[in-house]
């Protein structure tokens, strides 16, 4: 069993009165892909963001509990939420690409970090996209438009970026609902491989997806975690008749 990585400790939120996640308490180990699932409005997403505070942005949340990644409580005082983010990736379900060059885009980050070398710079541009399944694809044509591209390879160019700031944690929220299968099981490939140097946590309402990528599964459902357990024990064997009833697809 890989370390943790995450602890969430009786984690609540609230968007003013309404309570969107309710004590939330679960372990997500490193190097490991952690897949939340669960009908929509359920809190998936809520959570998700939770985990590098991209909630903060949203006026009149309120956030009760512990979220402790490598040991600091990231809610505690004193916490820089820009290098927070530096160290948690996020990618979300549409490819937010800019409308610059592919190179422009994987470069962003690292040199909003100050990186200028160009050396450097195009090392971690062949880097990030090899890791990222795309550059055999995109080597020749790095200076065209990023938005030139296809559905899955501006996904792939948005996990490309993600990995030019060298986080540890990378969360994906549904990153790919709007593509076909072809480029769909592209991303899924690149998700088993980038988990031996990252731990992944995934949000998808795909059922066979979560079945597919990730380790352990959480199933939410109105804000409240009601079950998290190894994946194959929660699609083969579930505790909670609630589980059960969503995943063979009685509700939800």
């Amino acid at each position: 069993m890989n370390e943790e990585k995450i602890t969430t400790k009786n984690l609540s939120l609230f968007y003013g009165k309404k309570q969107a996640l309710k004590d939330i308490t679960l372990n997500i180990p490193a190097n490991n892909v952690t897949a939340l699932i669960g009908p929509s409005g359920c809190g998936k997403s809520t959570f998700l963001r939770t985990l590098n505070r991209m909630n903060d942005l949203i006026r009149g949340v309120k956030i009760q509990g512990e979220i402790i990644i490598d040991g600091v409580d990231i809610y505690g005082r004193n916490i820089d939420v820009v290098s927070l983010r530096t160290k948690i990736g996020m990618v979300f379900q549409k490819a937010n690409l800019f409308p610059k060059s592919i190179r422009e885009n994987v470069i962003y980050g690292p040199k909003l970090l100050g990186i200028r070398k160009k050396s450097t710079l195009d090392n971690i541009v062949e880097k990030t996209l090899t890791q990222a399944a795309l550059w055999d694809e995109v080597k020749d044509r790095l200076n065209n438009s990023a938005l030139g591209l296809s559905g899955g390879q501006q996904q792939r160019i948005c996990i490309a970026r993600v990995l030019a700031i060298e986080p540890e944690i990378v969360l994906m929220d549904e990153p790919a609902s709007a593509l076909d299968p072809i480029a769909t099981a592209k991303i899924e490939e690149l998700i088993h491989q980038l988990k031996e140097n990252y731990t992944i946590v995934i949000v998808t309402h795909n059922m066979q997806q979560a079945a597919r990528v990730s380790d352990r599964t959480a199933f939410f459902y109105i804000g409240e975690l009601i079950e998290y357990d190894t994946t194959k024990k929660i699609f083969t064997n579930p505790s909670k008749k609630q589980t059960e009833d969503y995943i063979s697809g009685r509700f939800g």
